[in-house]
């Protein structure tokens, strides 16, 4: 049907035009994911290939380290309008097929990261387990590489699944190693910027007015679900700092939020909130059974076992931190703090006594 200038194209579409339409931007969408997957893993499998061939030549023919510099000299004058042969790219080649020596990584696991997460895996790390087990993290969650750098640097490996719980003797298997998963410990809210004297109501605010970050730190899958949730048991009310779901397991995660040290008495109370939430809140017929997290600042794992041991709901203890581990290594640590207050104060009471002249 000819179109007439300045006549309602809607006007004039047939029965069906735009469900067609909409297939063939859902295709054209498609076409363009598959396109550049394609292309990134061509990519990468040229630069696996141009990274092993050095390596052969260098233990083969014992070619020294400068070849890597002259390859990319020769490379630029060669392709002088491609970018990607600069000498340090070379070396990242180099290390990538010393790191991947099995050219199934590249059209596996490898293809579907971009050459910049590579570059990060091989500057972060050095154990090939834990290469894999980032890569894999990143491709499952489509990690940027922003987010792949902070999670390296966070240590997220050592955290999933760390916080001490009795999921094993509440849950069964293999509910109870699927709850263990949704645990971190220590959690990281290294987005907040809270002062030592924030309190447990500060602490909720601040992770509520950047939640997206909060979810972050919780992990993937945890969706939000209330902040001082009422519950209404008898003439009571009970009030949960924050209520979580995760949409693969299906369940719902009562955190209780803390400043200080745990204590004993926290874990009746979680407990009573879980089985609240669990008996009125979850629909039993598609979900999974309800857990609870305690966050606190710190803990003795002791006195954590014995408590998890007589609580009767599945709990588990975590600390959390605002800091991250590379911005606690900047920090002086308490003996050092130490050390620089009594000098401190010891040069004052030599210039308050007289001994030394007080600056002005």
């Amino acid at each position: 049907m000819a179109h007439v200038p300045g006549q309602d194209v809607d006007a004039v579409v047939p029965e069906g035009y735009r469900e067609l339409l909409e297939e063939l931007k859902q295709k054209v969408r498609t076409s363009r994911v598959l396109a550049v997957r394609a292309a990134n893993t061509e990519l990468l499998g040229l630069y696996w290939s141009i990274g092993r061939d050095i390596l052969e030549r260098q233990e083969r023919a014992g070619w020294g380290a400068k070849i890597v510099e002259r390859l990319a000299h020769d490379l630029r004058a060669a392709f002088p309008d491609q970018r990607g042969w600069s000498r340090r790219n070379l070396q990242y080649m180099r290390a990538f097929a010393a790191a991947w020596p099995d050219p199934a990584f590249v059209h596996q696991l490898g293809a579907q990261l971009p050459w910049r997460h590579v570059t990060v895996l091989l500057d972060r790390l050095d154990e090939p387990a834990l290469r894999d087990w980032y890569a894999a993290e990143a491709v499952e969650h489509g990690w940027s590489r922003n987010v792949l750098e902070h999670q390296i640097m966070n240590r997220l490996h050592a955290r999933i699944g760390a916080a001490p719980s009795n999921f094993r003797s509440h849950l069964p298997a293999p509910d109870s190693e699927l709850a263990q998963q949704l645990t971190r410990d220590p959690y990281i809210f290294d987005h907040l910027d809270l002062t030592d004297r924030a309190n447990e109501r500060a602490l909720e605010q601040a992770l509520m007015d950047r939640l997206q970050g909060t979810l972050t730190a919780f992990g993937h899958g945890m969706a939000f679900v209330g902040r001082q949730v009422r519950l209404d048991v008898g003439d009571d009310v009970l009030v949960v700092d924050l209520l979580l779901f995760h949409v693969t397991q299906l369940r719902y995660v009562v955190v209780e939020l803390k400043i200080g040290r745990f204590s004993p008495a926290y874990v009746g109370q979680l407990g009573t909130y879980v089985a609240v939430v669990d008996d009125r809140v979850r629909d039993h017929t598609i979900h999974a059974p309800t857990v609870g997290l305690l966050l606190c600042t710190g803990r003795d794992e002791q006195v954590v076992r014995y408590a998890l041991a007589s609580a009767s709901a599945p709990l588990a203890v975590a600390t959390y931190d605002t800091l991250t581990p590379e911005q606690r290594q900047d920090l002086p640590d308490l003996e050092q703090l130490t050390a620089a207050l009594t000098d401190v104060l010891a040069d004052t009471s030599r210039e308050l006594a007289g001994d030394e002249p007080i600056d002005t």
